[in-house]
Order: C-alpha cells, then structure tokens, then sequence
C-alpha cells in the first residue's frame, strides 16, 4: 500500500520567513544545504545564523540573518524594485524549479503592493521586502519546502495578531495591508495578541505552497519541528509548529480552477483552434456542453480545466481568442490515480500505455490513441484491433 507524505504547518502564532525556515530546519532540514545554495545567489555581506532558545518551555530553532559588514548596510537593506529582484534570482546558480517558486512568491508581494498603491509590478519598489534578510527568508524556505519532499502541504488557519507596527511608510495597522491582501481566500483570526504575528513574508511563502488550508488532517506523526518568532510573548510560545507525517489510502487530490463563458455568437469553427491554443497554456481539460440561454437561444458553454497557476493566462486566451465578454472561475478539487506510462511491444510495433494505480493496485489501461491511430494509418487495419492487443498484452503490469 503506498503511503502519502504530507506536512501541516500550525499557524497557531502566526507565521513568517525566518519562523517558516527555523521549523523546518528543527524538522531535520540541513541547514549546511540551504547556506550552499543560497551562496549561488549575488548577495553578500551576511551570514545564517542558527541557535536553540525556548519559547514557553518549548525548545525551538530561531533563524536570524545577520550583517557581517554594517557599514555596507545601504548595499543589502536598500530598495529593490521586482526587477531587480527577478535578475538577481535567474543569474543565480540556483535550479530552475527554484528560480520559478522564488519569483512568483516576490512576483505576488509585488502584485499586491503594486494594488495598494495604485501603481504597475514595475514600478514597485519593496524596502523590508527588498532587503537581505527577506530574500534569504523567500529563497531559503523554498529550497526548505522543495527538500520536504511532501506529496500535499496543509496549513491551519492563520493567527495574525493586532495593534500596530512601524515599517518604512510609517505606523500601520496589523496585520498590515499587504499581509491581508496576500492572504485573501486564506482563514485567518486574531486572538488579541498586540504583536505582529503574520509578516508578509510568511503570509506570501505559504499562500504560495500550502494546498488547503484546514484542521490538521488524520495522520500518522513522524516528526515534529518548532521555528521560533521574535517575541517571548506571555501566554503563547512564539512559535511555528510543522508537523510531517504519513497516511494511506488517499487517492490525490489536485487543487483546480474551472474556468467557463457561455457563447452564443462565434464560428464554430474557431473552437478546434480554441482548444489546442488552451491545451499548450496549460490546461488539463478543454469541454464542450451545449447550452440554451435566455430566449431559448442556442449556445455553447465553454469549460477549461486549469492548475491554479494558469488561470491568468488561460482566461486571457479565452478573451483573446473568443467573442465573448468575460470568463467567470471557481476554485475545484480533482482527484486523479497515480499516473505512470510503460511501453508495449506488439506484432506491429511499440505502443505506450498509461497505468493508474491506486494504493499501488492497477485499476486502469489506456492505450495511447495517437500511437495507435498511427499505426492502423500505416498498417491499414482498424485502430481497434491494435487496441485490443494492447491491452492484452498490458495485463502483465496488474501482477
């Protein structure tokens, strides 16, 4: 039976970049790793330091970056617009995947500063953000996260605190604007703690990562990690908990976005172009249903199947490559069998086979169409006959 890894981060005293780094690097992280890498980008001047403290009786891990040459404090804590954050980031020897989660999580700070002061991404210039200390915070917990190896994140709903803090456009409320706005969609509460609990940091880091937020889920506990926050507050640790553990028999879940538009008025024959241009977006699953709407006129409804992150850019297909006027999208869930593609050697040639297991139990064969299309294109028989082979033959893989 196959077991799937999933990590819970307790946000039950709030949450930010060195607290998400100190909890997994308690958690068996290595710390020796996450320096290495983080040496491959072009800031200087600092180090990681790491130290065991106590927050409520609970022994913890605080992360703290520390200047080496405060001299040059202009140089690392100066302002830095999205730009110059992404070019620091891909002329680094950092992995691709890195790269990419570390650009899209400043790419979502950036989006919402950019909101809240009316102005473009470009333009945006981020000043704590921006410095030493939160680039590390970003990158080094996406190397963290990347390292789990966790097959779901969860997170708990998110203490935030309240009063005040001071940052570079002077006292705000907390949590501050940027915080809340990253944290749209996201349960959050306060429990009356005065302290800013939730940094923008954190808030961007797992809003980027988790895939549900919820009560810890059933599991089997493996380990147990503890980051420590900034405050010995009175009756709360200031602390980030992260839970890794195992359970079986759960089939994957996907989180999705259905995307739909109802069309009434465009030539059918745009919709073969319509899907293959969706289907390279990335897409999972372009659908036709037809549809009548008001005055009983006939149409179609236009339904797209896309991972979260590519809702952007298909919605700006649809609008683009559609007569209509708008898309409207809801978050979905799909749950999918393990996937694995092997090969079959028939009397009339290779043939690839998808497998779905669940539990590490076969429970489905699929021939791949296009091969087999191919094939009885060349051979001259029917594309059925090929498939019926096939899947004779591809009953070895069910033992």
């Amino acid at each position: 039976m196959t077991k799937e890894r999933i990590v819970y981060f307790d946000c039950f005293s709030g949450i930010s970049g060195d607290m998400i780094l100190g909890a997994l690097v308690d958690l068996g992280i290595d710390l020796k790793y996450i320096r290495k890498n983080l040496g491959a980008l072009p800031v200087t001047g600092y180090k990681i330091k790491s130290r065991q403290v106590k927050r409520g009786g609970i022994s913890s891990t605080k992360i703290d970056v520390v200047e080496e040459r405060p001299s040059k404090k202009y140089q690392n804590h100066r302002s830095r617009s999205f730009t110059d954050i992404k070019n620091l980031i891909e002329k680094s020897e950092l992995t691709p995947k890195i790269k990419k989660d570390s650009i899209e999580i400043f790419r979502r700070i950036g989006k919402v500063e950019a909101q809240l002061h009316r102005t473009t991404l470009n333009k945006i210039h981020f000043h704590e953000v921006g410095a030493v200390d939160s680039i590390v915070d970003v990158v080094g917990g996406t190397l963290a996260m990347n390292l789990l190896g966790a097959d779901r994140i969860f997170a708990s709903p998110i203490n935030l605190g309240e009063g005040s803090v001071k940052c570079a456009h002077g006292i705000l409320p907390v949590p501050a604007p940027a915080t809340l706005k990253l944290l749209q969609g996201i349960p959050c509460y306060s429990n009356g703690i005065k302290k800013e609990l939730t940094t923008p940091t954190g808030a961007a880091v797992i809003g980027y990562f988790a895939d549900e937020f919820c009560s810890m889920p059933p599991m089997c506990v493996l380990e147990t990690g503890y980051g420590a926050g900034g405050y010995n507050l009175k009756d709360t640790p200031n602390l980030l908990r992260v839970i890794s553990g195992e359970r079986s028999g759960a089939p994957k879940v996907q989180p999705m976005t259905m995307i739909e538009t109802n069309i009434d008025d465009m030539n059918p024959e745009f919709y073969e172009h319509v899907m293959e241009t969706l289907f390279q977006s990335g897409a999972a699953d372009v659908f036709f249903t037809p549809v009548f709407m008001k005055k009983n006129r006939p149409a179609t409804l236009l339904s797209v199947l896309v991972p979260r992150e590519s809702v952007d850019v298909a919605a700006r297909t649809l609008l683009a490559e559609t007569s209509t006027f708008g898309v409207r999208h809801y978050e979905v869930g799909r749950t999918v069998l393990d996937r694995t593609e092997r090969a079959v050697k028939t009397s009339y040639g290779k043939v690839r086979v998808k497998i779905g297991s669940l539990n590490g139990s076969v429970l489905r064969i699929a021939p791949e169409y296009e091969d087999c299309k191919r094939i009885a294109s060349r051979k001259k028989i029917p594309v059925k006959e090929i498939y019926e082979e096939v899947l004779r033959l591809a009953e070895k893989f069910r033992s």
